[in-house]
Parts: structure tokens; sequence; C-alpha cells
């Protein structure tokens, strides 16, 4: 893969994954929103539960939404050095396909198995 598809890969994964997490903030902010006009008391109310469950939910995918593309961003940061296709373990390549399913990976598929 040249510099410029493994560029354009990850900056098309970035923007889906940057879209992602507004989505969520969003989300988040909804229900953080919507929280507000409803008892504090989550061990009594019946919909506390499931509001405070919603809540953590979307955060943890809003975080890992954020974390993906901070991978992504060193991922970028790999194609510019040029070392995109190298796995950081084994020094070995990385399969394309393995790039394009996964364009944040760090690992050949051999390496990741051994984890």
């Amino acid at each position: 893969m040249d510099e410029h598809a493994a560029m354009e890969l990850v900056e098309r994964a970035r923007s889906e994954t940057a879209h992602l997490a507004a989505a969520l903030a969003r989300q988040r902010d909804e229900i953080v929103a919507s929280s507000e006009f409803t008892s504090g008391d989550d061990e009594h109310d019946p919909e506390g539960a499931t509001i405070a469950f919603e809540r953590e939910q979307v955060q943890a995918l809003l975080r890992q939404a954020q974390d993906d593309l901070a991978a992504l961003g060193q991922a970028a940061e790999r194609v510019r050095a040029g070392v995109y296709e190298i796995c950081e373990r084994c020094g070995g390549p990385i399969a394309e396909g393995r790039l394009t399913a996964l364009p944040a990976t760090r690992t050949c598929i051999a390496c990741a198995n051994r984890r």
C-alpha cells in the first residue's frame, strides 16, 4: 500500500470515528439534560437505574471512540514516518487486508494472536 492510500485509509477512519464521537457526545448530553428533570435519587426512582445505565454506557462508548481517535492519530504518524505497514512487535509486515480492516493496528496477525 502506498503512502497516499494508507493516509486516505487512516483519514477516512478518523473522520468516521470523529462523527461517531460527536454523536455519542450529543447523546450523552441529551441523557444528562433529560435527567435534570427527574429525581436525583437513582436508587428509589424506577427510571433512575435505566438513566444511569444509559449514561454510563454512552460514556464508555464515547471513551472508546476517543481512544480510537488517538490510535488513528498515531497511525497517521506511522504513515508519515514510513513504518505504517511494519509490526511494532516483530518488525515484520502487516498484511494490507489487516490494515484495511483495522487502520489503527500496530501488529501483524501472528503477533496479535500471541497475546
